[in-house]
């Protein structure tokens, strides 16, 4: 049976200055699941992930858990623990401009416990392998085009094995076919196992790698039909 990663029952979604969103949030995402949200700017989409990244409180909901943890009810201090269980992908990168791709991965890795040099080591070198960035160990940031950029972003995403991914619009700044190749490999990292969710507005490339879809409009969210689907993607 697979595991329950995020459970929302009649959730209400706030922006950070307090405006609500998203009404009756019912939403859940199992391990392997790859999950798409659509909506336009302001649909609430980001907040939605905000809160199973802790960005965001939700107080409102008749259940409201994320790996396991009540997060109505989470501690600051547990924070921390629970997101080294998932991986977070920014549109925008979000990469050290002042150090190499080597040294911005195994500042991760310091900053969650890792402690041994040859296992850091072989670990970067695997999630590099991973996004087929082998011989970019060394570069700067700035070096790199920005699909490699978001590559790296992604290799930092799954250097401590997460449960889950939350991606918020990772191909928003890149060519179509740039964007094509990051999707395909996060939906490869969700054939290992990893819940992968995902907000977007690239609607075509939703054809290409099918997964469940979840628009939001008019202040709800609501599973969308392969059918809807397609009327989107014709549109």
């Amino acid at each position: 049976m697979s595991e329950l990663l995020v459970n929302y029952k009649n959730a209400n979604i706030y922006q950070q200055e307090g405006e609500l969103v998203l009404e009756g949030v019912n939403f859940h995402a199992e391990e392997g699941e790859f999950i798409y949200l659509i909506g336009r700017v302001g649909s609430g989409k980001s907040s939605l992930l905000k809160t199973i990244y802790f960005e965001l409180d939700l107080d409102e909901a008749d259940e409201a858990t994320v790996l396991e943890t009540d997060i109505r009810q989470l501690r600051r201090s547990d924070v921390p623990a629970l997101r080294r269980q998932m991986g977070i992908i920014f549109q925008d990168f979000q990469l050290l401009a002042d150090r190499s791709v080597y040294k911005n991965l195994a500042f991760v890795l310091k900053a969650t416990g890792w402690r041994y040099k040859d296992r850091i080591d072989t670990r970067i070198r695997e999630v590099l392998s991973d996004v087929g960035l082998e011989d970019k160990a060394d570069k700067m940031p700035h070096e790199l085009s920005g699909g490699e950029q978001q590559r790296v972003a992604i290799a930092r995403a799954i250097l401590n094995s997460p449960k889950l991914i939350i991606a918020d619009e990772p191909t928003a700044n890149l060519d179509p076919e740039t964007a094509n190749d990051i999707i395909g490999l996060l939906r490869q990292i969700s054939q290992t196992g990893t819940a992968v969710i995902m907000s977007t507005h690239n609607i075509p490339l939703l054809d290409k790698y099918p997964g469940i879809v979840y628009r939001c409009i008019d202040k709800r969210m609501e599973e969308v039909t392969n059918n809807e689907l397609q009327m989107e993607i014709q549109q």
